[in-house]
């Protein structure tokens, strides 16, 4: 497997105490943060030694925790949707509902610019990945719609907006040919959180 293999079953031996589980977990998080930067800057394809090396590990705990690349990049796929997700209902507790909303779908815009560097693999028809749109909507769908809803309830968006229509309309404003993350697509997505408002019961600022 790796530089590391030969460590493999003083590990498992010891999977079951604290000390270790926390270690594992340090692991994958630097895994998949690793793998999520180097997947955008370099694509799917990126050596795993490479992947392993700025995560700070070997390349046979890579292994250990991910086998095959499709494994690895499904858990960075759904890190991100999770963090994302997990993101909405911290805004919702902190923000007025226009706010809360406007957030939320700024972060969403982040979040699709940093699945660009998975394209190449979510595309690919591989088998491995075609569970992942049903989680994407099963997670972004209820979240976006209760912000949704509590914008609307308090007078500061439109009634009658389709989640789903609503994350498909940034997914392709991002997808634009020349629309950067830090460029023409946050300009573009303000232009659409503006449209929300129109016919709102009142003006919502920010």
């Amino acid at each position: 497997m790796g530089d590391d293999a030969e460590n493999h079953g003083d590990h498992e031996a010891q999977a079951g105490t604290p000390r270790v589980r926390a270690d594992a977990r340090r692991n994958e998080d630097a895994l998949l943060g690793a793998a999520k930067a180097i997947f955008a800057e370099s694509g799917v394809d990126a050596p795993a030694r490479e992947i392993a090396s700025r995560a700070g590990v070997g390349v046979g705990t890579l292994y250990r925790r991910f086998p095959s690349r499709a494994d690895l990049v499904i858990a960075v796929f759904k890190r991100e949707v999770d963090a994302c997700t997990a993101e909405a209902a911290v805004l919702a507790s902190g923000h007025p509902p226009g706010e809360a909303l406007a957030l939320w779908l700024r972060r969403f815009t982040k979040f699709i610019a940093a699945k660009r560097g998975l394209a190449q693999a979510l595309h690919s028809g591989d088998p491995a990945f075609q569970a992942l749109p049903d989680y994407f909507r099963q997670n972004f769908e209820p979240a976006l719609t209760r912000l949704l809803d509590a914008a609307v309830e308090a007078g500061v968006v439109r009634a009658g907006i389709e989640p789903y229509e609503l994350l498909r309309a940034i997914g392709n404003l991002s997808a634009i040919k020349g629309a950067e993350p830090e460029g023409e697509t946050p300009v573009m997505v303000e232009l659409l959180i503006d449209g929300l408002r129109f016919g709102a019961g009142k003006a919502v600022s920010g």
